[in-house]
Formats: C-alpha cells, sequence, structure tokens
C-alpha cells in the first residue's frame, strides 16, 4: 500500500512539474498552497449507521491558472472519514476545476481518488482499499493569500470488500487554507 501511495504522489508531483514547464515556467502561473478543515461524512447504501462521523482534513494544494477566470487545483489530502463508530483514513486526491464567478469567489467540480490509509479494526479490514468520487463546492480566497471553502463529496465506488450490500462514502467538509 505505502509503495502505490509513493507511486502516486511521485507521478503526481512530475505531472504538474512537466505541465508547469510546458507552460512558460511563470510563477503567476502556478501557486502552492496548504489547506485544514472539518469533515463531516457518513456511509450510504445498503448500510445501517448510528450517524455522522465528525473528523478533519490536512494537506497541500497546487493551483494552476489556465487564465483569469478558470484555474485547475490538485490537492493531496489526510482526511479522516466514515460514519459513527466506523472510522476510516483516506489519502484524497482532489482535481478541482475552479471557475471564478466573482473577485475572489470560485465555484469548483473535480474528481477524486482516495486510499485507504488506516481506520477502526471494525470497518478498515472490510473496506476496499481504493475509492474514488466525485467534489462540488465553493470557495474565496482574499488577496492576502487566504482561503476559505466548502466541498461536498459524492463517492461513487462500493467500497464493501465483504461482497454484501453497496456502501459509499459522502462527507462535507468546510476549512481554510492559505496560498504562497
Amino acid at each position: 500500500m505505502k509503495k502505490i501511495i509513493l507511486t502516486v504522489a511521485a507521478v503526481f508531483a512530475l505531472s504538474f512539474a512537466s505541465a508547469q514547464e510546458k507552460k512558460g515556467g511563470s510563477d503567476s502561473d502556478m501557486k502552492f498552497g496548504v489547506k485544514a478543515g472539518y469533515t463531516s461524512s457518513n456511509f450510504t447504501g445498503d448500510v445501517v449507521t448510528e450517524g455522522a462521523n465528525g473528523g478533519f482534513y490536512i494537506g497541500g494544494l497546487v493551483d494552476f491558472s489556465v487564465d483569469e477566470k478558470f484555474h485547475v487545483q490538485p490537492e493531496l489530502l489526510y482526511s479522516i472519514e466514515g460514519a459513527k463508530n466506523a472510522k476510516l483514513n483516506y489519502l484524497r486526491i482532489p482535481i478541482m476545476a475552479k471557475y471564478y464567478v466573482a473577485d475572489g469567489f470560485s465555484l469548483q467540480a473535480g474528481p477524486e481518488l482516495a486510499f485507504k490509509a488506516g481506520g477502526d479494526d471494525t470497518v478498515k479490514d472490510s473496506a476496499k482499499s481504493l475509492d474514488y468520487g466525485l467534489g462540488f463546492g465553493a470557495g474565496y480566497e482574499l488577496s492576502s493569500g487566504l482561503m476559505f471553502d466548502a466541498r461536498y463529496n459524492l463517492g461513487l465506488n462500493n467500497i464493501n470488500d465483504n461482497g454484501g450490500g453497496s456502501v459509499k462514502n459522502v462527507s462535507f467538509q468546510i476549512g481554510l487554507g492559505y496560498r504562497f
């Protein structure tokens, strides 16, 4: 599992370096940042849970400016998700397309890939190691680099590895970050 995560992270980093080199290398085209926040998550599908799980996420991002109104923002996040009494930890890689509808305010959407990184003993062994889904949200960025965002993550993959019913992740995230 560690080899898969390191390989994905290496490919991720090399892809961005290559894309930046082809674009011309201007500092204004690519900015790095960090973000963290609160996650409220649960399972949907054929499973009955006792309620949502409150957790956190933390990670980094790269913001690529395609033009003034359109940016692409890949992220690498560590996230605590799951349901009450059934926590799962993920290394999540969202790739968000951001469209600025007003000065500093963006609407965001994009695919997400996640790798299981641990969790409660009661659920981690019965969950698949790979998850994928879609993220939808909005964000606001101040000229100082401080960012605020809210996102809904819709799991599309059945993560149940026991062959029973369907179990999918859903979560709502709210957080803040800083772009350098």
